[in-house]
């Protein structure tokens, strides 16, 4: 398969259905969690838990993470999960939005710097809300 290229967002929930989807998740899977401290990956997830959301790692490599047991994809999580935060590459994204979509994620969230247009338009036409290129820490941080 070709490489993808990053694209911009064609378009992004607003502000209030972001607050909205924070305020009523509490359960985030983090795609491709690392178990590095220096990763944004990481950092993003750390905070997230501190904040009061059950973090559910999904990293293959790993068996736990921040304490939390990893799991090696969406599908073995046991648990109905609210946001799919996803940490992977671009060439990752539609393979980790059909999986989001397999286990009735509420929200799919490209990580800043992540927009794939087309997985954005599948989530959404499966019910999915999508977001794209937004940092889930610092749209967290803008509730305060």
């Amino acid at each position: 398969m070709a490489e993808q290229t990053c694209e911009l967002p064609e378009s992004n929930p607003l502000d209030d259905e972001i607050r909205a989807v924070l305020e009523n998740s509490k359960t985030i899977a983090v795609v491709g969690l690392s178990d590095n401290p220096q990763r944004e990956s990481h950092k993003v997830a750390e905070y997230m838990k501190g904040q009061g959301y059950t973090i559910i790692p999904v990293n293959p490599a790993k068996t736990e993470i921040l304490g939390e047991k990893s799991y090696p994809d969406l599908a073995s999580i046991p648990v109905p999960v609210d946001i799919v935060d996803i940490f992977r590459n671009i060439d990752a994204v539609p393979g980790v939005v059909d999986e989001a979509i397999g286990i009735r994620a509420k929200v799919v969230w490209m990580q800043l710097g992540l927009a794939h247009n087309a997985s954005a338009r599948k989530a959404e036409e499966a019910g999915l809300a999508a977001v794209q290129s937004k940092c889930l820490k610092v749209e967290h941080q803008k509730l305060k």
